[in-house]
């Protein structure tokens, strides 16, 4: 017989962990599943080494625009109001409290943040606008090169006191373990966790699904799809979401000594839809600062899992207008020049010392002997192609068909907005099912007051 339940969730990263907490806290719902088929939480993306281990507010990202800064700011309080709240020794394996800054290197880059800060500061009131000697106070190797400032002009937008790193591997195992606490505390709530379960396929049944697994099969009356690249390919074998292909994005990091006190962002590149290079304290490798990403399309949907290139040929559904969506990108001089330079990277020979160049925009004292590769650090973003609109669609992407089912396919900030995108799930299955979600008790519990 299959298992019953009001929602069952596919994917333990911290989008599919985040609605696992959402749903327990603050909904009616008894009956709830999680199914992750690896036998942990948070084995893939958000894996702390997979990712940049970074609270994305908006603030120092420079291709986001005010409006989208303060779309992902509210997400991302929402985050940290979280964690604060967890037991000391919990909050502190979760959050960190790091300074950052974007590094403008030049006049045009100086002068284009000089600008940001008048527009956004308002706004973010933790902002400072630093100049070469303020920015020596906070990031010394930042500015000095053979004893001395750095010849070049260099401002920076820096915030200094606010928790700016996360571990989204531990956020999400904390997830988990509220959402269980909030379930055993209850007489009629329960939490169905299926680890190392792999779904085979979602069928349609009655009037809702049938999620079908070597183990067995649940039945639910909402399905909400949270595994990455993955999404697409459940949506697709349903025929859902066909108008999306996919794009997986790698990225690569290198390891140095400890050189920077906190995150060092540059100035994106408004050409690239990949993300600039920057400088952060590891939090899993302490006495470490690490660097990257590189960027280089991979035909898998899991970096470290090669069975995922056949999934990636299902979902990639090849034809002219996928063709022309990339040959359009790759027709860009800077994106051109971009994906050929990431290539190289991938060189044994080449890689460091062409990775170097890049490095010394943040330190320019940084040597070859100073960076080291770090193996097995680095993720798979999965950016969807949107065949009708012929572009790559930057940033986190849902599908909706509005029948009971949900696919979340969240490249960066969706690790920083999963409260958020928790939030809008929990709306849409309300109102699918009718369920309560206890809004009076959801805004104390989630949203910073005052």
């Amino acid at each position: 017989m299959d298992s019953q339940h009001d929602v069952v969730i596919i994917g333990g990263g911290v989008t599919g962990t985040a609605l696992l907490y959402m749903l327990a806290a603050f909904t009616d719902l008894k009956q709830i599943a999680l199914v992750e088929k690896y036998p942990a939480i948070a084995a893939v993306n958000s894996k702390a080494t997979n990712n940049s281990q970074t609270i994305h507010c908006g603030d120092i990202e420079t291709n986001y625009s005010l409006e989208k800064a303060l779309k992902v700011r509210r997400p991302a309080q929402m985050l940290v109001h979280y964690a604060e709240q967890l037991p000391p020794a919990v909050r502190d394996q979760v959050i960190y409290r790091f300074p950052k800054m974007v590094l403008g290197v030049g006049e045009s880059e100086c002068e284009f943040l000089r600008q940001r800060y008048e527009t956004f500061s308002p706004h973010f009131t933790g902002m400072r606008l630093l100049d070469k000697a303020q920015i020596a106070e906070v990031e010394p190797n930042v500015v000095q090169l053979n004893g001395e400032l750095r010849p070049e002009a260099v401002t920076a937008i820096s915030i200094l006191d606010e928790y700016t790193a996360i571990n989204y591997g531990t956020l999400a195992q904390s997830f988990v373990d509220q959402a269980q606490a909030i379930a055993e505390c209850s007489t009629d709530k329960t939490i169905d966790l299926r680890l190392g379960q792999q779904v085979q396929r979602i069928e349609p049944s009655g009037t809702g699904y049938r999620v079908i697994t070597a183990e067995g099969t649940l039945a639910a009356k909402f399905v909400v799809v949270s595994a990455g690249g993955h999404s697409l390919l459940f949506a697709h074998r349903m025929g859902i979401g066909l108008e999306y292909s996919c794009l997986p994005v790698a990225g690569n990091f290198y390891f140095t000594p400890e050189i920077l006190n906190g995150k060092v962002y540059t100035v994106q590149n408004d050409k690239l839809p990949f993300a600039a290079i920057h400088g952060d304290p590891d939090v899993t490798a302490p006495g470490k600062t690490r660097f990257g990403p590189t960027a280089l399309p991979l035909p898998l949907l899991e970096r470290y899992s090669l069975g995922t290139m056949f999934d990636y040929f299902e979902v990639l559904k090849f034809d002219q207008t996928v063709a022309a969506v990339l040959w359009d990108l790759f027709k860009v001089r800077d994106i051109r020049n971009y994906i050929f330079k990431n290539m190289a990277f991938e060189l044994p020979l080449l890689n460091r010392r062409l990775f170097l160049q890049d490095a010394r925009k943040i330190v320019p004292s940084l040597q070859l002997e100073d960076l080291e590769f770090a193996a097995g650090v680095g993720g798979i973003r999965p950016q969807l192609i949107d065949r009708r609109q012929r572009q790559l669609i930057l940033g986190q992407a849902e599908i909706d068909p509005g029948n009971g089912l949900r696919f979340n396919i969240t490249p960066s900030p969706g690790a920083t907005t999963c409260l958020g995108n928790a939030e809008q799930d929990v709306l849409r299955i309300q109102q699918h099912l009718g369920c309560e979600f206890d809004s009076s008790g959801f805004e104390p519990a989630l949203m910073p007051q005052g």
